[in-house]
């Protein structure tokens, strides 16, 4: 599906869309959630030939015709602020973007090298890298206020998983996507009907969702103060500093 305002901004020339990114913190705020899809690498010629890669093998072993891959991430803003919401490696002085949480690429125990660390951020006056580059985006999802106020509350809960890894059982590997499709979900908005960009796909969008359903459903078992260990990762502490 694409909204209006999705069709409007597609068919913006990259010029125009760095000026609608610088937008995004110069003008007044309009209650709303955005999804924004981008492609997986723009402006990074080492991950898109990597994503290519992997889909090309990925298509081999499905018998499919290879696919677009994307990246997702969202634009929230509210009276009082507007936010940012993505998952990304891991930079220094991460207060600077409202970093809520870091979680390991590859294997756990690499997480102890920031280079082997991912970052959630809920960055408040924040911007999407590579927005110039969205394909049919921003796609309207909201404009409760409600639901968006519990999509920011939502940010600092969100699982992570060893990015990559399927350590969560949720039959496909958890990564930038995951987040954002479990965020959607938690927060009770229509994430079924939600679809890549014509062509595309987006590689774990699906694990959010299966893992955001798993915790709905235990919902009794939260509120009662236990916790099933097969719904969400542990914390991941990274002391002793950074290994460079």
């Amino acid at each position: 599906m694409r909204s209006s305002r999705g069709a409007r901004h597609a068919l913006l020339r990259p010029s125009a869309a760095r000026n609608e990114a610088t937008e995004l913190t110069a003008t007044p705020a309009v209650t709303g959630i955005d999804l924004y899809w981008l492609p997986l690498g723009a402006g990074g010629h080492s991950v898109r030939l990597n994503g290519k890669l992997f889909e090309a093998v990925a298509a081999s072993v499905g018998r499919r015709d290879r696919c677009d891959l994307y990246h997702s991430a969202l634009h929230v803003c509210l009276p009082e602020g507007r936010y940012v919401i993505e998952q990304a490696p891991a930079w220094r002085d991460g207060t600077e973007r409202g970093v809520v949480a870091e979680g390991s690429v590859g294997a756990r125990a690499a997480g102890r090298f920031r280079l082997f660390r991912y970052e959630v951020r809920r960055w408040r006056d924040g911007s999407i890298p590579d927005i110039a580059e969205a394909v049919e985006s921003p796609h309207s999802l909201s404009n409760d206020p409600a639901c968006a106020r519990r999509l920011l509350e939502l940010v600092p809960e969100a699982p992570t998983p060893v990015w990559g890894r399927d350590e969560l059982g949720a039959g496909e590997m958890w990564n930038s996507n995951s987040l954002i499709s479990w965020l959607i979900a938690r927060s009770g908005l229509a994430v079924q009907s939600i679809r890549a960009p014509t062509g595309g796909r987006a590689p774990g969008w699906r694990a959010g969702i299966v893992i955001a359903g798993r915790q709905q459903a235990g919902g009794s078992q939260a509120r009662s103060g236990s916790r099933d260990p097969a719904l969400t990762a542990e914390p991941q502490s990274f002391e002793g500093g950074d290994v460079r």
